[in-house]
């Protein structure tokens, strides 16, 4: 007589349910940096609630590129949700020798950028979050200035956005 235990039932129907573990894992559309991450309070009559709001940019490096803001009880939680509202915020910019086709500037809260085409070897001449977002979106060539006393990393990748949603 065959005696089936419950371990060998769950292990045969687990098998026959989970096909991920046969499947070579495939390379996400877009990739994903972590600018900054904070840890917000709320004060309730118990005491103090925290959670975590993360700013995440979302980029092909092929042109298109977004920044997604969230909050979440946990970080990979917020990182999760930044990252799926920035892949819904995807805007795309035009690349012409690597690099943007001209000068452009962009205000956002106090914060101002201004972004300049760069020649071929000079690589991104760029500080923080405007870095960050002109790799993820694919120049390769950029000399940028961020003029502002500011130095909130949100305000930053935002007046960052905004500048090369100018570009046409």
């Amino acid at each position: 007589m065959l005696h089936v235990t419950r371990s060998m039932l769950y292990e045969s129907m687990a098998r026959q349910f989970n096909t991920r573990r046969d499947k070579p894992k495939e390379k996400p559309e877009y990739d994903q940096k972590l600018l900054d991450a904070a840890r917000v309070t709320r004060v309730v009559a118990g005491g103090r609630r925290f959670r975590f709001r993360t700013v995440v940019i979302v980029g092909n490096r092929k042109g298109r590129v977004g920044v997604g803001v969230a909050k979440g009880q946990d970080m990979t939680l917020a990182v999760e949700k930044a990252a799926s509202k920035g892949r819904k915020k995807i805007i795309t910019v035009p690349i012409k020798n690597e690099t943007i086709p001209y000068e452009v500037s962009a205000k956002y809260g106090a914060t101002k950028v201004l972004l300049k085409p760069a020649p071929v070897g000079k690589g991104i001449v760029a500080g923080g979050a405007v870095r960050v977002i002109c790799d993820l979106a694919g120049i390769s060539n950029i000399s940028s200035k961020i003029l502002s006393r500011s130095k909130n990393k949100l305000n930053i990748a935002k007046a960052t956005i905004e500048a090369l949603k100018k570009l046409k």
